[in-house]
């Protein structure tokens, strides 16, 4: 008993000569900072500072990470390489792929395209979940008179929305009889020499998933991909019940599993083969035509014909984010922002430069900006 009020006295006496202010929180590991420089043929400079979400962990320009939106702009040169085969065609109503009907129920005459998916103007938004479990079919989601905007014809009005990508991914997949990953691998990815994949699916080498950079929140709090050996036990939304066998996954029926939106883990010396694709006229993958329409301008904001987010977006094309500077520059790429990351693929045709670069544990409500000089 005497002992135990010593020890009770001791602690007391210590908090009461504790500096004032002072807490034991957890040390947490440096925020990555991490950027490539490249011209149309070779890496030009390349800086990573910071750890990889790991203390102890340096990070480095080749760890993969999950890059959100960028995302958008490698399943969109898929679709292009697609149509350079003939295997879709960009203004054919999606329904005649999938085998059912995806129409807004405001306007249940118009076709919906993948022209219209991939710049935002099919009048889909996200008032819903694009999250879709595995054994979860994009047919019911789209059903959902909340998915839809009301007030604009498919085809006339830019909003930016997720929802787009599982329904483009959905609909290549039913005109190929491919699953989403494996035809980005073997269409994009594995042509580039990247080595790179949508939710650890296909496209990654063995031992990249142990590579990743893991994703933190400010406060330490895991977002995404904990240092793992290995793979996932799960690397896409677990079916209904629990289960995450892929044999179950739907073929041309979910479209979301992979993530095609934002899902792409990718390093920054490999986003820098993008890049340069972009600086080469689509080259070694799309031809010139192909590449002309993606790359050219499908909406450009007039006042009042799209959302352009408080000035955020003024132009798009098939996929490609396209943005005039401050100085009159023009680039073309693409943003993201997801999971306390902000990063940006950007590339100016006039110079034939361009750069990749990400920041991560970046505070939540810190203004997105297009991370050309900086991130964010």
């Amino acid at each position: 008993m005497i002992v135990a009020k010593a020890v009770v006295a001791i602690a007391i006496g210590a908090a009461a000569f504790a500096p004032i202010g002072l807490s034991a929180e957890p040390a947490l590991p440096k925020a990555a900072v991490v950027r490539v420089d490249f011209d149309s043929s070779k890496i030009l400079a390349s800086r990573a500072d910071g750890e990889a979400g790991v203390i102890g962990r340096v990070v480095s320009a080749n760890d993969p990470v999950r890059v959100a939106s960028i995302s958008k702009l490698v399943t969109a040169i898929a679709v292009m390489r697609l149509v350079d085969q003939g295997r879709v065609d960009l203004d054919r109503d999606i329904s005649e792929y999938l085998g059912f009907q995806i129409r807004n129920p405001a306007f249940p005459d118009q076709n919906i395209t993948l022209r219209q998916l991939i710049t935002h103007t099919s009048g889909v938004r996200d008032k819903i979940d694009y999250l879709i479990p595995l054994d979860g079919r994009i047919e019911a989601v789209m059903a959902n008179p909340a998915a839809w905007d009301s007030r604009y014809r498919p085809g006339s009005y830019f909003s930016y929305a997720n929802l787009n990508s599982p329904i483009i991914a959905a609909t290549i997949e039913a005109a190929t009889g491919e699953r989403f990953d494996k035809l980005v691998a073997k269409n994009v990815l594995a042509p580039l020499k990247i080595d790179a994949c949508f939710n650890w699916g296909e496209g990654c080498s063995p031992d990249r998933r142990a590579q990743a950079v893991t994703l933190l929140r400010t406060n330490g709090d895991l977002a995404r991909d904990p240092a793992i050996k290995g793979q996932d036990p799960c690397p896409v939304l677990a079916a209904a019940d629990g289960s995450c066998d892929l044999r179950r996954y739907p073929l041309g029926k979910n479209g979301s599993s992979f993530s095609p939106q934002g899902g792409l883990r990718i390093s920054a010396d490999d986003l820098a083969k993008v890049g340069q694709l972009l600086l080469n006229g689509g080259r070694p993958l799309l031809s010139s035509k192909a590449f002309a329409e993606m790359s050219r301008v499908q909406w450009r904001f007039n006042g009042i014909n799209g959302d352009d987010d408080q000035g955020y977006f003024k132009a798009y094309g098939l996929g490609v984010h396209i943005h005039e500077d401050s100085a009159g520059a023009l680039w073309i790429g693409h943003v993201g922002e997801a999971y306390a990351l902000r990063a940006g693929l950007w590339v100016n045709p006039a110079t034939r430069k361009g750069f990749a670069q990400y920041v991560t544990m970046v505070p939540a409500g810190t203004p997105i900006g297009h991370c050309l000089d900086a991130c964010p």
